[in-house]
């Protein structure tokens, strides 16, 4: 009997999974343990398991998730009064169910018989690490989003996603929504856009007469993802109260409107996005403790532009290949002197900074070749850029990544002795016009020795 063979264990009652750990190691499984669907796929490539041994019923996500989550066999247990559950599991796609408390002869008799129906498990196709739609990266970093993003995306449980300002979280949710299978569109939201006393109307909907302005009902954008995926962006954003009325939606899979009396069921499948420390809320009390752990059962990191590697230049190209089609100019290419620049700096503010230089640099660029100083990235000494030379300013948070309106407005304060204004607005890859209006919108008055 090969030792090679490599089970998981998914039990959230330790005395369960170290009993199940002991056995099959003395039948010479190699046995790695999880407490939950979240903490299985975010410790472990599951797909690399010979087979999956999973509770029914786990905190935060059933154990069937994992069923749509990996390529792995996966055998459901379930207690004796949950037999028509497991029955349905298997319905689902598992291959077997055992009922708790569970013969040892017959478990260890079950595996072996999953293990040679199945047979070892292939290597993981190249596919599940290509890019997904509307995203470029070859980095270890994003292959391994992509390839979790295909395996979260069959199940149904809330999925939130982290990353800076930028990184295309958004991208990210419309991937797992067309991966998923749901037949009706996702509703995107972006929560600290709308005002916040709107924002309950605007997600939950309202009937006539159920405030003050209320002069028609109203479906909610929570209501209208009902089949489809709501994806809320920056759900840190969201008021407690809100917060409430969404823990209650995902508790329940019921909605009432504001005003209503009656509540209305729904299948609507959760994304959430956010580039702010949730955690840190819920201990500073500004995000419910009780949300934070319903959406955050299956979790993604996109990582930030900087940390990609040779993925900066691919994606740099591809934008610029695509803003010239969109722009309906002619192909155009990008000096040695910019692609130095674009690899060396910081891009605080990510893939969307990324997009806005090179747009920039496609409008005020001649001659089809973009220098460097179309980019609008100053450089300084030691070959450093522009950010990374403010970044290492005193700041209130040391370490903090610099916004794009702080990088505009320590470039301002620092040239503009120097610089005139056509000179800066040029340097900043903008007009006159948007230079003048940024001055009036940060604060930040013309010197008046300054010509034009």
């Amino acid at each position: 009997m090969s030792a090679e063979r490599e089970v998981l264990v998914v039990e959230d009652e330790a005395v369960i999974r170290g009993t199940l750990k002991r056995l099959l190691e003395r039948h010479s499984f190699r046995v790695s343990e999880a407490a939950s669907v979240r903490e299985s796929l975010d410790q472990f490539d599951v797909d690399k398991f010979d087979v999956i041994i999973s509770d029914l019923k786990l905190p935060g996500a059933p154990g069937t998730d994992l069923i749509k989550a990996t390529t792995a066999p996966v055998l459901i247990m379930t207690s004796y009064s949950s037999i028509r559950s497991a029955i349905d599991s298997m319905k689902l796609g598992a291959v077997d169910y055992i009922a708790k408390p569970f013969d040892h002869g017959e478990l260890i008799a079950s595996l072996e018989k999953i293990i040679e129906e199945h047979g070892r498990r292939a290597p993981v196709e190249d596919n599940a690490h290509t890019p997904i739609a509307g995203m470029i990266g070859r980095c270890a970093e994003m292959r391994e989003l992509f390839r979790r993003v295909r395996k979260v995306a069959g199940a149904g449980s809330p999925v939130l996603i982290n990353g800076e300002s930028g990184t295309g979280k958004e991208l990210v949710a419309r991937a797992i929504h067309d991966l998923s299978g749901r037949e009706n569109p996702i509703v995107a939201v972006n929560c600290a856009a709308i005002p916040e006393n709107l924002i309950e109307a605007e997600l939950f909907g309202h009937e006539q007469g159920a405030f003050a302005g209320a002069t028609e009902a109203r479906t909610g954008l929570v209501e209208t993802a009902d089949g489809g995926t709501l994806f809320l962006d920056e759900i840190g954003e969201l008021p407690l109260t809100a917060q409430g009325r969404l823990v209650r939606v995902l508790q329940d899979g019921e909605i009432r409107k504001i005003g209503a009396v009656e509540s209305r069921r729904i299948d609507m499948r959760l994304v959430a996005a956010s580039q702010r420390d949730l955690k840190q809320l819920v201990a500073e009390r500004r995000f419910r403790e009780d949300l934070y752990y319903r959406i955050n059962v299956m979790r993604l990191q996109i990582p930030p532009l900087r940390e990609r590697g040779d993925d900066i230049l691919e994606l740099a190209w591809a934008i610029l290949r695509g803003t010239c089609n969109r722009l309906k100019t002619p192909a155009m290419r990008f000096s040695k002197g910019a692609e130095r620049a674009i690899t060396s700096y910081r891009w605080p503010g990510n893939v969307r900074e990324l997009e806005n230089a090179i747009e920039r640099a496609v409008v005020l660029a001649e001659g089809g070749t973009i220098g460097e100083d179309f980019l609008a990235m100053e450089k300084s000494a030691g070959n450093k850029s522009g950010a990374d030379r403010f970044r290492s300013m005193d700041s209130a948070e040391a370490g903090q990544e610099l916004s794009l309106e702080d990088y505009f407005q320590h470039f301002v304060l620092e040239h503009q002795d120097s610089m005139t204004e056509t000179e800066l607005a040029r340097r900043l890859g903008i007009s006159r016009k948007c230079l003048w209006e940024r001055r009036q919108r940060y604060g930040i008055p013309r010197k008046k020795k300054q010509t034009a």
